[in-house]
């Protein structure tokens, strides 16, 4: 790991890839910023009625200190906004660690924080109205996306012209995560075991290889003990938002998506991104996603996601970007009634 590395490491994780924070406080290697983003839009579909939405409003605050011999501390707590309902649930919880990286040892991050599978499997996830969605079939206990009380570490390797070599690991401790009627009784949810997960990555100019393992044992609401496990492979190529950007994620899985609330034995999960912006600063993307899998070992393979968005996001300032998408449900399988889905609105940056 070099400074290079260690500044953008820290960058990333205390500010995001598309956050425009603002920095508050810069004293003696300590910093103090506030950050995130509001979003509004009208959202429908096929079968639903027109509304006004949100699409992912937080708000986070983030902390640097540089504590000597190379080494930063960074904190970071980051909250939903549920603004459009309001009442008690304004808040709730997206993000919240405390991270130790040196510019050689690397980087350690304990809490609730974004996993190094999802370092692999994020790349297509990349726009405002319709990303990838099976990354999201309970992310939080199972590592996938935003992981639950989680200690992670990453480093890399830099190979000169050769590229660049980086590893993450992460581990979850043991857990339950049961819904309760009003008389405390039991009715659904899962106790999950210890889970762990490995992502390695080979970076070379604009292109990125990828591969992630992710695996634990649980037992659902009056089942059995499983093993949910997860192999990934991704690549991209470009940058967001930077003209061309292509990336593709593969996924082969057990016990880890979902078909509505049925938990799928086996699946396989696809995920394709193309995106170019212009110099004007107008994004346009395609984006396709498929999940197709077995319900149990013995039964067939179905479909359980299949659709294709096309997409246009435009900066009119660095903190405020306009966007307009529309979903095509490709999910015809057994006669299914698709819902075509479509949003617009704008994202302030704060």
């Amino acid at each position: 790991m070099n400074k290079k590395f260690l500044a953008a490491a820290i960058a990333a994780a205390t500010f995001g890839t598309q956050a425009v924070a603002v920095e508050l406080y810069n004293n003696d290697g300590t910093t103090f910023s506030i950050g995130g983003h509001v979003s509004v839009n009208l959202n429908g579909s096929e079968q639903d009625d027109t509304d006004v939405g949100t699409n992912s409003s937080r708000i986070n605050f983030n902390a640097t200190h540089d504590i000597g011999e190379g080494f930063t501390v960074d904190a970071r707590g980051e909250w939903a906004l549920n603004f459009l309902n309001g009442g008690e649930n304004s808040f709730t919880t997206r993000l919240g660690y405390l991270g130790l990286t040196h510019d050689v040892y690397g980087r350690a991050v304990g809490g609730t924080q974004w996993a190094p599978y999802y370092d692999v499997a994020g790349v297509a996830d990349m726009p405002i109205a319709f990303a990838n969605d099976f990354i999201y079939d309970d992310h939080s206990n199972l590592g996938t996306g935003r992981a639950d009380k989680m200690l992670s570490y990453r480093n890399a390797i830099e190979l000169g012209e050769a590229g660049k070599l980086g590893f993450g690991l992460g581990w979850q401790g043991a857990k339950d995560k049961f819904s309760r009627n009003d008389k405390d009784q039991i009715v659904d949810g899962a106790n999950y075991d210890d889970r762990m997960q490995l992502a390695l990555s080979y970076s070379i100019m604009d292109a990125k290889l990828g591969y992630t393992y992710n695996t634990g044992d649980f037992t659902a609401f009056g089942s059995k003990k499983e093993t949910a496990e997860s192999h990934l492979v991704s690549a991209a190529y470009g940058s967001y938002g930077k003209g061309l950007y292509v990336a593709a994620v593969y996924g082969s899985n057990e016990n880890m998506n979902f078909d509505g609330k049925t938990r799928l034995a086996d699946s396989d999960t696809y995920e394709a991104l193309v995106a170019y912006a212009l110099p004007s600063s107008l994004n346009l993307s395609l984006n396709y996603e498929m999940v197709e899998g077995k319900a149990t070992k013995a039964s067939s393979t179905e479909t359980a996601r299949e659709q294709m968005a096309v997409q246009a996001e435009y900066n009119f300032t660095s903190k405020f970007v306009g966007f307009a998408g529309y979903q095509f449900d490709l999910n015809d399988a057994n006669n299914r009634k698709t819902d075509d889905k479509w949003a617009f609105g704008a994202r302030y940056y704060l």
